[in-house]
């Protein structure tokens, strides 16, 4: 459909932020806390119902379609609305600032105070600082073995936006947008086809970006549809969108159906066992599907009292310090069980997961409010003091990177492939 067709909705209401979505990446946050815990302590590996503990890892799912979708919008916007494209400079400041302090401060915290990592070599600090750390087997350490995925994100990142002006063109084109970001889907069943032929390693190219391309374009494509509907822009077919959103019980039941699915061996094993490449490429299917269908019901339609919960200020706060969950709590689940002189796969399932989310919080606060925060204030105040901040931003940026599957033992999670159960 052509940019010459007139707005239905408002430009502000197009334009204005979508705090619901705060919430997710809370929800995100948590599960794989939960799988992380659930694997530590073997209770998704010995009981019968620890599957559902194993396939909290979704939540990587969750944020890589999320940070699609908040991160591709604003040029979708832009072309939409005709305004002026997001500059890539700022863009990539805004990126930098907003991930790079706080992950160089876990860095350094968890190679010098984990006795596990002692003495770091040089080639340890320069792959993590670097997040070249996936580029090789076998060099996440303790308490950073989640990073697998930040630096897989910041590949993401630095080719946003290269592909996003591909995508938009020279002309608002929804449908051509939508197929353009689609083709990730593409990438990503040419690297899986790879992996069936045993061309690439299932134990080290699971965490690279071509993976989870398709994942980062269902949030791409969901952003562009969501663009075109409140700009009046979008075809009929695009109004599903808005349907599904009308019944989101509908909606998380089903992903709750797909969940289910998923935790049988379809998906691939949940102990130590790598999968096959087909068990990985039916797990990725699953969980990006399972992703779309929790996003929908926030993302899409008009107010409703989902929106309101989700954009509470209890949600939106566990929301602004999910990324200081993320990088922290592989080293509280590390301390607890050193301080506790406790064997791997010991321990009650219960009682660690609430002492590594009460502590994970703590940190997560210190790391938000000491470091995150002022320090994206003082890049923002910067750029307006040299003139260079005309507008409100037109984009939702996450709150941090994708939350990752791998477990806390960097020897397991180099061993075995990313992101099944106990990675």
């Amino acid at each position: 459909m052509s940019a010459a067709a007139a707005p239905t909705v408002s430009e502000p209401s197009a334009a204005g932020r979508l705090p619901a979505l705060d919430a997710l990446r809370a929800i995100g946050a948590v599960a794989v806390v939960g799988h992380h815990v659930g694997f530590q302590t073997a209770v998704s590996i010995n009981t019968t119902w620890g599957g559902w503990l194993a396939r909290l890892d979704v939540g990587v799912a969750i944020f890589f379609v999320l940070s699609g979708f908040l991160l591709f919008r604003p040029w979708a916007l832009s072309a939409a609305t005709g305004r002026t494209r997001p500059r890539t400079g700022r863009y990539l400041w805004r990126r930098a600032l907003r991930i790079l302090p706080a992950y160089w401060l876990a860095v350094v915290v968890c190679l010098v105070v984990l006795p596990q990592n002692r003495p770091a070599s040089a080639g340890d600090w320069i792959r993590h600082l670097t997040f070249t750390q996936i580029y090789q087997p076998g060099e996440l350490r303790y308490g950073l073995s989640q990073t697998w995925s930040l630096a897989t994100e910041v590949a993401f990142y630095l080719i946003l936006p290269l592909v996003a002006v591909l995508a938009v063109g020279r002309s608002w084109r929804p449908v051509r947008t939508v197929v353009i970001v689609g083709a990730g889907v593409l990438l990503t069943a040419g690297w899986l086809t790879l992996m069936g032929f045993g061309l690439l390693d299932t134990a080290l190219h699971t965490m690279w970006l071509p993976s989870y391309g398709g994942w980062f374009s269902a949030g791409m494509a969901l952003a562009a549809a969501h663009v075109a509907l409140r700009t009046g822009t979008a075809p009929a077919a695009f109004r599903v969108l808005d349907d599904l959103a009308s019944a989101p019980v509908a909606c998380w039941a089903a992903a709750v159906g797909l969940m289910a699915i998923a935790t049988t061996p379809v998906a691939g094993p949940r102990d130590l066992a790598g999968p096959t490449a087909a068990e990985f490429s039916v797990k990725l299917a699953l969980y990006v599907a399972i992703a779309v269908l929790i996003l929908i019901p926030v993302a899409f339609g008009g107010p409703s009292r989902v929106k309101v919960a989700f954009g509470s200020t209890s949600a939106r706060w566990l929301g602004a310090v999910s990324y200081g969950l993320f990088l922290w709590h592989p080293l509280v689940i590390e301390l607890i069980y050193l301080l506790d002189d406790r064997p791997l796969f010991t321990g009650g399932l219960l009682n660690t997961f609430a002492l590594t989310m009460a502590f994970g919080l703590v940190y997560a606060a210190v790391s938000y409010y000491g470091v995150e925060h002022p320090l994206q204030l003082l890049g923002t105040q910067r750029r307006i003091g040299r003139g260079r901040v005309t507008a409100p931003t037109l984009e939702v940026t996450p709150a941090g990177p994708t939350v990752e599957p791998a477990s806390t033992s960097p020897t397991v999670a180099a061993s075995t492939p990313v992101p099944t159960a106990g990675t």
